[in-house]
């Protein structure tokens, strides 16, 4: 009985913190998706798609902090990468979250 508590507590922080990594990992990625599909609109440009991705991750309330995104423009692709620290339940471990999106830019032909 003595091990098995402190097991079953290890087992449960650790399913708490792959939901928390699951969580910041989805919204970090619509995120990306939000400031792509911005930044690939026939208007859109890099740092449109930027500022979209950026207040997605305001709005939303899901723990990310130092969210850093970063956007690059082509004649052909539009690019946004999300990256942020996410909530974890085991100190001293801050786990960092990277996600990208790439679309295709409107052109009219």
């Amino acid at each position: 009985m003595v091990i098995l508590l402190p097991a079953l507590f290890a087992l449960m922080f650790l399913g708490m913190q792959a939901a928390l990594m699951y969580q910041g990992r989805a919204v970090a990625l619509a995120a990306a998706q939000e400031g792509a599909r911005e930044a690939a609109s026939e208007t859109g440009t890099a740092v449109s798609g930027i500022r979209t991705a950026e207040s997605f991750v305001a709005v939303s309330t899901t723990g990310l902090t130092n969210t850093t995104v970063v956007g690059e423009r082509t004649a052909t692709r539009a690019t946004i990468t999300v990256s942020a620290t996410t909530l974890s339940v085991i100190p001293g471990w801050n786990p960092t979250i990277i996600q990208s999106a790439s679309m295709p830019v409107e052109r009219v032909t």
